[in-house]
């Protein structure tokens, strides 16, 4: 099943964002019970600065989602002021 994870930064998360951003890509990159399809961060409304976070995932249901995350470094250094998670449809550019 996938599912989709939108993170919103707290207000000053720019520099935790910055300071984590290395570990937080290799943690997306491990093989774990979640796949990452697709993750990016999201944008302010200047365009340049990050604020957020957008991932498309696969996995077996949303519990191993939520305890996935707990490892992230992003969320383990107190970035997002919120995460959803949702069950996603992938209906138009999913992957072959």
């Amino acid at each position: 099943m996938k599912f989709m994870i939108y993170s919103q930064d707290k207000e000053d998360g720019l520099r935790i964002r910055k300071a984590n951003r290395d570990a937080h890509l290799a943690f997306l990159g491990t093989n774990a019970p979640v796949k990452v399809l697709s993750a990016g961060p999201w944008l302010s409304d200047d365009g340049e600065t990050m604020t957020g976070s957008l991932l498309i995932v696969e996995a077996d249901a949303l519990a191993d989602v939520k305890e996935w995350l707990k490892s992230d470094p992003y969320v383990q250094a107190g970035l997002p002021a919120s995460v959803t998670v949702h069950p996603f449809i992938w209906a138009i550019g999913a992957p072959g």
